[in-house]
């Protein structure tokens, strides 16, 4: 029997039809290899959420050249201080997903759900991991005219003015708050918490004697204790640093507490971002900070690269985040 002409229209179309859809599928996944083979097509911006002279901002700008060199693009570092690192990251949160935006993010991401009684954010669900980059360790310093040579000596000055001594943070919900807040409740002190909009102002005033001490990363108190404008009485790990070998541990002046208190630092894509780019950003990252020279630099400056990869940092911070939310509420931390 002969073919009619309307079934084998219909035939046509069908297998138009499924062409299509092959083809669509083809060009979907190509359209997709390329982003991520092309992948950057134009600069790409690290957004730094703390002021200049941060751990997340030596990271970047000693990174930045040699990604843009890998890239053969500019790799811009913006500096977005403010509110304990949420205007940096919210930024980036709400960034388009192209893996042009990313976030050079250091634990205080972790912290801030439990101080702040609403984020513009969710640090989980607005926020795609890519890999921990490194590790460091925090140092307690005081202004040079504060009369305490070590911790017990501080903490019987403090206790001797009970409310009348101040201490620095760049901000509320920062590691450098809630790990003073968590010193205090350990050894009942009194301290005025006097926050800033970024750590150059928090540090700039501890020399100055407006605030008398400071829990800040390690890195960022070297150059002003090697240089003699503030004393650091104590540092976070299980050993001294091979930078300021005098400072003793806390562990070594009786607070085990701190050992394990480090600050990291990692870098974050908004969700969204494909992961197809999400992988190259990894494995670029990654083979930046393993150069010897990055290695080298970062050393100098207390930090180290301590590498963790994206299901593992998502691990990380939702622990974290657990943690930091107990501190906040054994340390009676008021939410803002």
């Amino acid at each position: 029997m002969k073919n009619h002409p309307f079934r084998k229209s219909i035939s046509s179309t069908i297998i138009v039809g499924v062409m299509a859809s092959v083809l669509a599928g083809f060009s979907a996944t190509g359209h997709a290899q390329t982003d991520s083979q092309n992948y950057p097509s134009r600069s790409v911006t690290l957004v730094v959420p703390f002021t200049s002279g941060s751990g997340s901002d030596t990271i970047a700008r000693i990174i930045s050249p040699k990604l843009s060199e890998r890239w053969k693009q500019a790799v811009i570092v913006d500096n977005r201080p403010g509110a304990s690192g949420n205007l940096g990251t919210d930024k980036v949160a709400k960034a388009t997903p192209d893996g042009l935006t990313l976030l050079m993010a250091i634990d205080t991401i972790t912290m801030t759900p439990s101080i702040y009684k609403s984020l513009p954010y969710d640090p989980i669900r607005d926020l795609a991991p890519i890999a921990r980059l490194a590790t460091a360790s925090y140092g307690i310093a005081i202004n040079n005219d504060v009369p305490a040579k070590d911790l017990n000596s501080l903490f019987a000055l403090i206790k001797s003015k009970p409310g009348k001594m101040n201490y620095a943070s760049p901000g509320s919900g920062t590691p450098h708050h809630l790990s003073m807040e968590l010193l205090k409740n350990l050894k009942g002190l009194e301290l005025v918490h006097v926050p800033y909009k970024g750590l150059s102002g928090a540090q700039t005033d501890l020399i100055g004697g407006q605030v008398q001490v400071m829990i800040a990363t390690f890195n960022s108190l070297l150059p002003f204790a090697k240089a003699g404008k503030i004393k650091m009485l104590a540092v976070t790990g299980s050993k001294r640093s091979d930078l300021l070998p005098e400072v003793p541990t806390f562990l070594e002046q009786g607070i085990p507490e701190f050992e394990n208190l480090f600050p990291w630092y990692g870098v974050l894509a908004p969700a969204g971002t494909p992961k197809e780019i999400q992988s190259k950003l990894y494995k670029d990252f990654t083979e930046v900070m393993e150069l010897e020279d990055v290695k080298k630099q970062l050393k100098e400056q207390g930090i180290f690269v301590n590498l963790l990869n994206a299901d593992q940092l998502s691990t990380l911070m939702k622990s974290d985040m657990q943690r930091w939310k107990n501190v906040v509420t054994q340390a009676h931390i008021t939410q803002d």
